[in-house]
């Protein structure tokens, strides 16, 4: 007898707290690891460190500092995935450890190899002691999908040395006012910049299984400055020429138009 095939989950948008938001995006991570790797492995490559979908790497940025200062340094990579950021900072000579809310993910990091410690935790619960880094990094993990941005940069600080550094990329928040879509339909703004209620994708039984949260630009540096950090920079990466590809709702066709990604960078008081 065949097993009922599951049905779609519905997408709405409602509030969704801190455990809820924690407890769904686990487990869409958990399911949908293996076709995120398979999608988007070959771009993101095995030992990269690249930003977003436009394809910034931190080779050319250098939002951590040089390469050659990065030797020896202790870094927290938040959101890792498969560790491909990690993987690079352990080639020039630092200490990562790989964290990350989903076991799938991490198993694809132990499928590619290497030396450093990977852990599975949440964001906001950091099972680290205080001072523990002199970096930490998180290229659009953890910090989209979490309800109270502010419980996981104030772990963040905790962890990190005095003058130690964040650096973290998001959606950039403009694109949260458009549709989802790369052609030209995603050119037309469908909503409001300035509505905040979480999107949610639920179960038939009202059950969040992926929820993402929307803050606007002001929010995100007040919840930087709120948390104990002296913002730097706030890096807008520019579409490439030599990139093609589509992710989702990011293609060229937007990407030369309106921005993608916001990147912040953030040093602790």
């Amino acid at each position: 007898m065949q097993e009922p095939e599951a049905s779609e989950p519905e997408a709405t948008r409602r509030t969704a707290g801190v455990a809820e938001s924690s407890r769904a995006n686990r487990g869409w991570w958990d399911r949908n690891a293996d076709e995120y790797q398979t999608e988007h492995g070959t771009f993101l490559g095995d030992d990269r460190f690249v930003w977003g979908p436009e394809g910034l790497d931190e080779v050319e940025a250098e939002l951590l500092g040089p390469p050659e200062e990065l030797k020896g340094r202790d870094v927290l990579e938040i959101g890792a995935g498969a560790a491909q950021c990690s993987r690079w900072l352990a080639a020039q000579g630092a200490r990562p450890v790989a964290l990350d809310i989903s076991h799938r993910q991490l198993q694809h990091a132990l499928r590619i190899g290497g030396t450093f410690p990977l852990v599975c935790a949440d964001a906001g619960a950091l099972p680290f002691a205080d001072g523990s880094f002199d970096l930490a990094c998180s290229a659009y993990g953890a910090l989209p999908f979490v309800a109270d941005p502010r419980l996981v940069l104030r772990e963040v600080r905790r962890v990190l040395r005095p003058g130690g550094r964040l650096v973290f990329s998001v959606t950039h928040p403009i694109r949260w006012a458009f549709p989802d879509e790369p052609g030209p339909e995603g050119l037309s703004v469908s909503g409001s910049y300035f509505d905040r209620t979480p999107y949610v994708e639920q179960d038939e039984e009202g059950r969040a299984v992926y929820v993402e949260h929307h803050r606007t630009l002001g929010d995100r540096v007040r919840d930087v400055v709120a948390s104990g950090f002296r913002l730097v920079d706030l890096v807008e990466p520019e579409w490439p020429a030599w990139n093609t590809s589509e992710w989702g709702g990011w293609s060229p066709l937007r990407g030369n138009l309106i921005p993608g990604t916001a990147i912040f960078v953030c040093e602790r008081d």
